[in-house]
């Protein structure tokens, strides 16, 4: 993987979650019967952070869950023989409730409709959303996001590469050239 560019600062990062979380709270008319699940690895911190910040101005914590889609992805053999299972972690009913799935970037939709049917496992929402930091495009499903960070047109040959201080130590959002590989990361 080659550097290509930083689309994203760590201030811009901040300032676009502050955003969405704005977004989360008006579309859903307040917090009520509303959770956050991150689907598994960067989508974990970014439902904590837009967690915080909606506590921050309604004065309130919406329950936050961890999503491991491992096992309900339909490129799983692609991936690896021998895939690494962690644990989906949902300490709460979803019954009923307003479910926004959060994930770094969105791309082709096959992460999200993995994580539609591992949410659907575990119990019936009343409704589901999806919030991303990054749509970069190139959706192969009819899947789209309800809140989107930024809109990042990339090329298949493009990664886009979301860093965040929780699990890479820094914050910021990259486009890497894939020189080998036709498939980005989603």
């Amino acid at each position: 993987m080659k550097f290509k560019a930083q689309v994203m600062t760590q201030q811009d990062v901040e300032r676009t979650l502050i955003r969405l979380a704005h977004q989360i709270v008006e579309k859903n008319h307040g917090i009520e019967n509303v959770c956050l699940i991150g689907i598994k690895t960067r989508g974990i911190p970014l439902a904590q952070r837009l967690a915080d910040l909606i506590e921050q101005f309604e004065g309130e914590r919406l329950p936050v869950g961890e999503l491991d889609i491992s096992l309900y992805r339909d490129d799983l053999t692609k991936l690896n023989a021998d895939p690494i299972i962690s644990r989906t972690n949902v300490p709460f009913s979803v019954e009923g409730k307003r479910v926004i799935l959060v994930d770094d970037v969105i791309y082709t939709g096959r992460t999200a409709r993995a994580a539609l049917d591992a949410l659907m496992s575990i119990g019936r929402p009343s409704r589901v959303q999806l919030c991303v930091l990054v749509d970069r495009g190139h959706t192969e499903l009819p899947i789209k996001a309800n809140f989107v960070g930024k809109n990042i047109p990339t090329s298949r040959s493009e990664v886009v590469a979301v860093n965040l201080t929780e699990t890479d130590g820094i914050t910021n959002v990259n486009i890497l050239e894939n020189e080998g590989d036709s498939h980005g990361k989603e």
